[in-house]
């Protein structure tokens, strides 16, 4: 229960913001989610349950009202509050806005912490290492590699560089950064050489941290490994934001892929090359040995899995035909595919194995002398280089054995691009795993979105997080405090065709120019970049002046939008389904908003299809019960567009008369903000 104690600290941390904040408007929406929250965490409606969906909409302050209601409790109960992201841009806000803000006018003792991936930081020993001896660069590096290190070496001493790659003091080629970014065998906390190396520097600041910002993937990955990185989940307060994007990080996370016709002599030449290196430099040395078992399970595995590919060869041309792709109909793989998948997954897992072990043997070697750092970097990275190819193999052929009877839970397929030829598994549900892993463990967890409803309610959400059986279970909707019939209208116009026929492009062309405002700012949102890029190039032949999303760098695009804006005129903003959600134009920057077709998923997607599949063997209506939810879902995030402030004002035209001609358009009008509504006859 919530204490009367900590409903005054709590109260007096809100009087505290409110008045730290410059114009502060009262907010009864605010202060329901504070309330709510607050109780959650505390168990004040579940002993032990204690598990919030809670959708709060634009302009409810609800970063700051998570931080009010969960950091005193978990405080009082010394618990870490982990704060997880799917956006960059939202964890930039947090850390650079909002957690310093509250730091600072909260009057409550606690440090926070940004944690990324080993893979954004760079290992500084490796570096060095490189620019001294420069004979270690890989050889596929181009000749301004040395350059460019030094550059780094200089940034990173007079800390104008932080160490990561979110840092960096100028743009770095992915190749580049790959040779010198941290991993767990080299850049290994136990060497004393490492120990001032950006990524254990960042991890050293978890134990003084009680507020740990991180997103979705590195969350998903800490509570599969067992907890690495992170407190166990019962010691943890979780806030899950932009939770609305959860299922499918988990789907990301909990899927694979691998290729299947890769070039099998090669990878057991690999192998070969590396017995011999260690052979001639580390003689009678127990990593041969350990070598030695490398080539036996390489050889097994590619003898194992070479049926399979003079099968794949044989019938591709059937399987695919002229599509990209080709999906196994209830996840069911060929018989032979289907026999060999354990045995695949079980090589593969000894060739992991064995491949860590070496890593050891090579850094024992290293410590006791008998292995320079001249001869040791070539060797690890021929080690990566294989670990990497047999973790993607491990874990396809893992989910792969997995029997699909008497439920289908997978989506199976093989995308075919240019010559290569990969295998694809993706859940289609991942309640159970968030489930295991965090909600039926955490002490307590917080889902936030501005959009976690569907059609205005919980349920399509529940299913895709596994939460319709969790007994403590609390939902809320708290409204924005936006004057939405005041300050905007929606408007759909009278159209002679619907998108879904051929000619709709041709009358978009004709009649966009009616809604477009050369004075104003304008976002159109689109969904294909096949239909926005022929609208485009029709209405440059109109003389029309247009940014279109894929000619420029997103962050290019906004600020060249904001420029032509701020400096007296209008502009034109082309734009795909991403750019409908995370995207931040207030005021003048977007007054205009069109919509040219509801966000329908692609159903030719092989992920879609097994998801419709699936519905259909149970009896139902995939349109209906996948389709429509997600549209009405991606369609509120679409039109939130629009007002970001409490005094933006604009105008909202959707050229799809779908919402007032078919029976689903009703409930999904309904689901969007309280906008006036001009709907022409």
């Amino acid at each position: 229960m919530l204490s009367s104690a900590s409903k005054s600290q709590i109260k007096a941390i809100h009087q505290q913001i409110k008045a730290a904040l410059p114009g502060y408007q009262p907010r009864p929406s605010q202060n329901k989610l504070v309330a709510e929250m607050a109780n959650i965490v505390a168990g004040s409606y579940h002993s032990y349950d204690r598990i919030g969906l809670i959708e709060a909409g634009t302009g409810t302050g609800k970063s700051l009202a998570y931080l009010m209601a969960a950091l005193p409790l978990a405080l009082e109960k010394k618990k870490t509050l982990v704060i997880a992201t799917a956006t960059v841009a939202l964890q930039e806000q947090l850390v650079n806005k909002d957690l310093p803000f509250f730091q600072q006018h909260a009057a409550l003792p606690f440090e926070f912490t940004l944690i990324k991936g080993r893979q954004r930081y760079a290992c500084i020993e490796r570096l060095n290492q490189q620019i001294q001896q420069p004979e270690l660069l890989p050889a596929w590096l181009d000749k301004a590699s040395p350059a460019d290190l030094a550059k780094l070496a200089t940034a990173w001493q007079e800390r104008r560089w932080l160490g990561d790659k979110d840092s960096l003091p100028f743009a770095v080629p992915d190749k580049l950064w790959y040779s010198i970014q941290a991993d767990s065998y080299y850049c290994h906390k136990q060497h004393r050489a490492h120990h001032n190396c950006p990524f254990h520097l960042a991890r050293a600041e978890i134990d003084s941290s009680q507020v740990l910002v991180v997103n979705h993937a590195l969350l998903l990955a800490d509570l599969a490994s067992g907890n690495s990185i992170l407190p166990k989940p019962e010691d943890c307060i979780y806030v899950i934001d932009e939770a609305h994007h959860l299922a499918d990080s988990g789907r990301d996370f909990f899927s694979a892929d691998a290729p299947l016709n890769f070039d099998s002599a090669a990878w057991q030449q690999q192998s070969e090359q590396l017995y011999q290196q260690l052979q001639s430099q580390l003689p009678q040395h127990s990593a041969i040995k350990e070598t030695l078992k490398l080539l036996d399970l390489s050889q097994d595995f590619i003898a194992t899995i070479k049926p399979l590919q003079q099968q794949l060869k044989k019938q591709q041309n059937d399987w695919f035909g002229k599509e990209q792709h080709y999906r196994f109909t209830d996840a069911v793989l060929p018989e032979l595919f289907q026999r060999q998948a354990d045995t695949l997954a079980e090589q593969s897992g000894k060739l992991l194995s064995c491949i860590e072990k070496l890593f050891q043997h090579l850094l024992d070697a290293q410590k006791d002398g008998k292995l320079k750092s001249k001869q040791l970097l070539p060797l690890q990275h021929e080690l990566q280089n294989l670990e990497q190819k047999y973790t993607a193999q491990h874990q396809l052929w893992q989910l792969w054995s997995v029997p699909q009877q008497p439920y289908v839970n997978q989506a199976r397929w093989l995308s075919r691009h240019e010559q290569q030829l990969r295998a694809h598994a993706c859940p289609l549900s991942v309640s159970f795993q968030l489930d295991d892993l965090l909600f039926s463990k955490a002490h307590a967890v917080l889902l936030c979105s501005a959009t976690l409803t569907s059609l205005n309610s919980f349920d399509y959400a529940k299913r895709e997080l596994g939460l319709t059986d969790h007994p403590g279970l609390q939902t809320l909707q708290v409204n924005s405090p936006f004057a939405y019939a005041e300050r905007g209208v929606i408007h759909i116009p009278k159209l002679r065709t619907e998108p879904t026929s051929d000619l709709f492009t041709d009358e978009l062309i004709e009649v966009l120019p009616k809604y477009l405002d050369n004075s104003q700012g304008n976002l159109v949102l689109f969904a294909s970049y096949w239909q926005m890029e022929q609208v485009a190039a029709a209405l440059r032949k109109q003389h029309w002046t247009l940014l279109v999303q894929g000619e420029a760098s997103r962050q290019s695009l906004l600020d060249l939008h904001k420029m032509k804006i701020e400096g007296g005129g209008g502009s034109i903003l082309f734009g795909t389904q991403s750019f409908s959600e995370g995207l931040d134009l207030p005021g003048k920057l977007l007054t205009n908003l069109i919509i040219t077709k509801l966000p329908f998923a692609v159903p030719t997607s092989p992920f879609e299809e097994a998801m419709a599949e699936a519905v259909t063997k149970r009896g139902g209506n995939p349109f209906l019960q996948l389709t429509v939810p997600a549209a009405a879902k991606k369609l509120v995030q679409s039109c939130g567009r629009l007002l970001r402030q409490e005094q933006d004002q604009g105008r909202i035209v959707i050229l799809d008369r779908r919402l007032v001609t078919k029976s689903y358009g009703s409930a999904m009008l309904k689901a969007l903000p309280p906008f006036r509504q001009q709907i022409d006859g």
